[in-house]
């Protein structure tokens, strides 16, 4: 049905647009924490830094009206799914120019128009919500899927059990995508779990899964490719444990006590980002003013979704119930 996403597109156009994508969201991640240092972005801050290659290889699979429900450290989800920097931006602001109108923060991005639900604050939370948005377009007659990221955190969590069960048991087209980061907020997945493959959970359910190298941006887009294809042909759900690491510490308030920096280091060995570029420059697909071109593009772009937050309107006080509570209710 789709052969051509079954394989990893390699060509010069779709490899650059693949490491442009990535360095977007390094790039916009790098200018938050600055930002957040310099308190014009307040509350929560949890980012992406290292994971980028899971978001940018699995939305290159989707469709636009495929739906996507994301983590709190869902930066890289929104602007690889194509949600605008500038919204994205302003909404780190709490701009009522944001995507979420400034109400929901970094951990509530959210976007109708392409099709991304979020962004949830609770562990788990993301799960039981795609399930629900599978069953609705099975039952509609549909021909849709619902990409659903979450951490191996929220393995531990019973709506992880449930959703599992759930899509299973109706075959409903999901995909669920563990973005196994090895830490739990600050506790080792060895620590925390009894089984560490990650994978081996959704086989109880009966459900296809898969191992991914989740600094590998083609390696994941082939796997997500292949899951994609099998759920369009009414397959049922499927699973992608995509085994990564983040960089920086669960949040911003967190000192990281709970592993060294020599592991840090070695993990930064692996760098999605200079690890495909290297290997673009290797094979011949990458030059370095095109490097640089990329560069210049994205830094202007990062420039100006700055300057749309920093324009960006507070909501009035007066607007503080609205939304709360429906204006009118429907006879």
């Amino acid at each position: 049905m789709r052969d051509s996403l079954t394989k990893p597109r390699l060509s010069r156009e779709h490899t650059h647009e693949l490491l442009r994508q990535m360095i977007r969201i390094r790039r916009f991640e790098a200018k938050c924490a600055e930002l957040y240092s310099a308190e014009k972005i307040r509350g929560f801050l949890h980012l992406y830094d290292g994971e980028e290659a899971i978001a940018v290889g699995v939305m290159k699979s989707l469709r636009p009206e495929d739906a996507v429900v994301a983590t709190y450290r869902e930066h890289g989800h929104a602007l690889a799914r194509g949600v605008a920097m500038g919204p994205v931006m302003a909404e780190m602001f709490g701009k009522m120019t944001g995507c979420s109108r400034g109400r929901g923060g970094s951990m509530h991005l959210f976007d109708a128009a392409s099709r991304f639900y979020g962004g949830n604050a609770i562990v788990g939370g993301g799960l039981p919500l795609a399930t629900g948005l599978a069953l609705a377009d099975r039952m509609s007659g549909r021909e849709r899927v619902t990409a659903c990221f979450f951490g191996e955190g929220a393995v531990a969590e019973g709506e992880f059990h449930e959703s599992m069960n759930l899509a299973a048991l109706w075959k409903l087209p999901v995909l669920f995508i563990c973005e196994n980061n090895l830490y739990a907020m600050g506790t080792a997945l060895d620590r925390s779990e009894a089984e560490t493959d990650i994978h081996k959970k959704a086989g109880v359910y009966g459900m296809p899964a898969e191992v991914v190298d989740g600094m590998d941006v083609v390696a994941v887009e082939a796997a997500a490719s292949r899951a994609v294809t099998a759920i369009q042909r009414y397959d049922g759900p499927r699973f992608l444990e995509c085994r990564t690491y983040r960089f920086r510490p669960h949040s911003m308030f967190d000192a990281q006590l709970y592993r060294s920096k020599e592991e840090v280091e070695a993990w930064r060995r692996h760098d999605p980002l200079e690890r495909f570029t290297d290997w673009l420059r290797g094979s011949g697909l990458l030059h370095d003013e095109e490097l640089a071109t990329i560069g210049i593009a994205v830094a202007k772009e990062v420039e100006e979704a700055v300057a749309f937050a920093e324009r960006g309107e507070w909501e009035p006080v007066e607007h503080l119930t609205r939304y709360v509570y429906m204006d009118e209710v429907p006879a």
